[in-house]
């Protein structure tokens, strides 16, 4: 394997990572937008109310996303290892 298909290889995995951790992290980055912006509008400054709904909204979009993550994720296993002979070789 030369270091083009190991930086090729490599350049494919991360974004398939940042593409799978996408809609979580937006979805926590909203959250906490929207929660920060009322607490600071409320003067509520409670560290419980910014994170429970967050990890909450957060674990139905794991919850829900999880047919498309495992879609992605054999999609990219499956093409991953159709092309092995070529960094093998």
């Amino acid at each position: 394997m030369t270091t083009d298909l190991a930086a090729e290889l490599m350049r494919r995995l991360l974004m398939e990572a940042m593409l799978l951790a996408a809609p979580v992290l937006l979805v926590a980055m909203s959250v906490s937008f929207l929660l920060s912006l009322a607490q600071t509008l409320t003067s509520l400054q409670d560290q419980t109310l910014s994170t429970v709904p967050r990890l909450a909204l957060s674990a139905v979009v794991i919850v829900l996303g999880v047919p498309w993550f495992f879609r992605h994720l054999v999609s990219y296993t499956t093409a991953l290892l159709t092309d092995l002979h070529r960094y093998l070789g």
